[in-house]
């Protein structure tokens, strides 16, 4: 097991925001709440799953989740080809991490919760 750091009030806000860069952009967060629970997605399916998202959009999201280790890409060489996409294990340890700051969120009264209008 690595050495725990000890981190200052100033070097602790700078590595969370350095984290917190990591799933900046439109798409990141959608993809990844995908692909949690060990969901293993085509590109088409992720694509048919995120209403709006480009396929350039899409492939350069991924890319940069793929170049940051959080999903790693499978390639089968078939005809045509098949390309999966899956979180590696640090990718997948974000869930509950996005989730306790979904539940933080909650706490507050007013949150514009997008859940809040979904009529069951």
């Amino acid at each position: 097991m690595p050495n725990r750091k000890a981190y200052t009030a100033t070097t602790a806000a700078i590595d969370v925001e350095a984290a917190f860069k990591l799933l900046e952009g439109r798409w990141k967060l959608v993809i990844l709440f995908h692909l949690f629970g060990g969901q293993v997605r085509r590109f088409s399916d992720l694509e048919r799953l995120i209403p709006g998202i480009t396929q350039k959009m899409l492939a350069q999201q991924l890319r940069r989740l793929e170049e940051d280790g959080i999903v790693t890409r499978t390639v089968y060489h078939q005809v045509p080809p098949k390309v999966d996409y899956r979180l590696t294990d640090w990718g997948q340890a974000l869930c509950p991490a996005l989730d306790a700051i979904l539940k933080w969120a909650e706490r507050r009264e007013d949150f514009p919760s997008a859940a809040s209008s979904v009529r069951a």
